[in-house]
């Protein structure tokens, strides 16, 4: 039945079964084979139970996983992969797998690293080699970026991979600002078969940069073939919108049949063309009337905005009630919620935002949009307790993402939170990536703190010159080598910017400054390869013996 498509017949004869025989494997199989099919989220709980039934069966267990990630459910995905044994995790597929979850968790550089371990167990595999590509086309290590470049310029001649080779040629070409290569990858994928609207979007974002003149002929002959597609027609305004055309879309609006307004997906996009262009009486008036159907909820998100920006007080009762109203209209649906909480932070409205985010963040599929989302909120509003709690949980979503174990130490290191942990946490992200700047310069800083001093400038000394004058590097660097009484320091703390860095590097600088201060008005002791006052390392983890402070003269006089 199920060769004949007869998906039904096949789960019904199937669930029978399972009523007598509970576990019954074959039945199983049927029912998640026939979910499958029909891409039905009850391939899950199918796959579950068969992954119950051969607990040590690493393709049950990938199986699982697999149908997890595709309906959101991550955690579940997560502790499938933990299950499959030992000696089944270095196949290809269990890499594959592992990618797609590295990806839904937002981790890039993992998803990269289980994508390279797969094509390295199946150099033959295409469909392999082309998600590796699309990766590593966007590399800063030339030579991987060359690599992808020669793999998706390969997979371009074949069927399967053309389209999507080609869309990921022309995005890297444009980004490369290589006009030639550029206009040679849009006219291939304007030719293709498969080529969609959002293909033409891409294709506009090229000729762009190429020709003004040649970019408004196209825009021109691409707005008739919008018009007949209302979904086309909302996501050409939204191109628009977000590369600084909204102008040009309110006046294409005035010129347009009013039913081809009425869709709900062209109405929003309607509405964010006033907000763009911050014309909020006729935001009002755009929103005042009509139905978007079921995407009502943003009419009144948008209409809340229009009021409170035409009132631009605190106390906006119109403001609040609307806005509760598009809340409600939200209540136990994440998509919508989502799309509010975006609304939100899109417009400035903090404390609704933040409220829509806390919620979403505990939807396994929207955690990671949702915990970067607080990071930012956090951050902008130099909340850094609850900053420090948003980047325990990104990191517990994410364990192997250095940057984020990076900056959850570095910040415990600040707070003065979590000391051990923090140092732990500081060696654990520089192992991962001893070349990552924030990964080095917080190891350095963990190191620093131990009394470590000169340790942390041996892994300074290792960093490219240019990258220690990034912004908050500066402050870490300065720090150390004030603490290692060189005059250097001074150069690091003149270089930075105070209106860049956060308020808990602040005190960092005012530190470094005054250990300059007091070591300027006595004189410098020699600096000393093991401090009679400081107790034992007090982890295991961190690197021993310290050797003396190195001068980082070099880094300053290449800057």
């Amino acid at each position: 039945m199920l060769q004949e498509h007869k998906f039904n017949e096949a789960a019904q004869t199937a669930r029978e079964m399972v009523k007598l025989h509970p576990d019954a494997l074959p039945a199983y199989y049927i029912l998640a084979e026939a979910a499958e099919k029909q891409n039905l989220e009850e391939t899950v709980s199918w796959r579950a139970q068969i992954a119950r039934l051969l607990p040590q069966d690493a393709e049950s267990q990938l199986n699982l996983a697999s149908a997890a990630l595709r309906f959101g459910e991550l955690d579940l995905a997560r502790k499938a992969l933990d299950r499959v044994p030992a000696a089944d995790r270095d196949r290809a597929a269990f890499h594959v797998v592992a990618g797609w979850l590295a990806r839904a968790q937002g981790n890039v550089a993992e998803q990269e690293q289980q994508f390279a371990a797969a094509v390295n167990k199946e150099p033959g595999n295409d469909l392999y080699q082309f998600n590796l590509a699309v990766l590593q086309i966007h590399s800063i290590d030339a030579e991987k970026s060359a690599k992808a470049r020669n793999t998706l310029d390969r997979l371009s001649k074949m069927v399967p991979f053309r389209t999507g080779a080609l869309r990921a040629l022309l995005n890297d070409a444009v980004e490369r600002n290589d006009l030639a290569a550029a206009d040679n990858f849009a006219q291939q994928l304007q030719m293709s078969q498969q080529v969609t609207f959002g293909d033409y979007l891409l294709c506009l974002n090229f000729y762009r940069k190429l020709d003004e003149k040649k970019f408004r002929l196209l825009l021109e002959r691409v707005k008739p073939f919008a018009v007949r597609n209302l979904s086309d027609l909302a996501s050409l305004m939204n191109w628009m919108n977000e590369n600084g055309f909204a102008g040009d879309v309110a006046r294409w609006v005035d010129k347009l049949p009013p039913e081809k307004l009425t869709s709900p997906r062209v109405s929003i996009a309607v509405a964010d063309t006033y907000a763009t262009l911050k014309n909020w009486s006729r935001l009002k008036r755009w929103t005042s009337s009509g139905s978007w159907g079921e995407s009502n909820y943003l009419r009144l998100g948008y209409q809340a905005i229009a009021a409170r920006q035409l009132r631009r007080t605190t106390e906006n009762a119109e403001f609040e009630a609307l806005w509760r109203s598009a809340e409600q209209a939200t209540k136990a649906l994440p998509g919508r919620e989502l799309d509010l909480a975006r609304l939100a932070s899109k417009w400035n409205l903090p404390s609704e935002s933040e409220e829509l985010w806390l919620r979403l963040a505990k939807n396994p599929p929207m955690r990671r949009e949702a915990l970067d989302a607080l990071r930012r909120l956090y951050r902008t509003k130099n909340e850094t307790e609850k900053l420090y709690e948003i980047l325990q949980r990104l990191h517990e979503s994410s364990p192997k993402e250095a940057p984020i174990t990076a900056d959850l130490a570095r910040l415990g290191l600040n707070l003065d939170q979590n000391n051990k942990q923090s140092q732990d946490l500081a060696k654990e992200a520089y192992d991962q990536a001893p070349s990552e700047t924030n990964c080095a310069v917080t190891y350095a800083f963990a190191l620093d703190r131990l009394g470590r001093n000169a340790e942390g400038l041996e892994i300074i000394k290792k960093l490219p010159p240019n990258q220690l004058h990034d912004p908050h590097a500066a402050v870490y660097v300065a720090l150390l080598l004030a603490n290692a009484n060189q005059v250097e320091a001074k150069d690091y703390i003149a270089s930075t910017d105070e209106t860049k860095i956060y308020v808990e590097e602040k005190k960092l600088l005012d530190e470094a400054r005054a250990r300059l201060a007091a070591a300027s008005s006595t004189p410098s002791p020699p600096v000393s390869p093991s401090p009679a006052e400081l107790s034992p390392t007090p982890t295991s983890t961190l690197s021993p013996a310290p050797t003396p402070a190195p001068s980082l003269t070099p880094a300053r006089s290449t800057s």
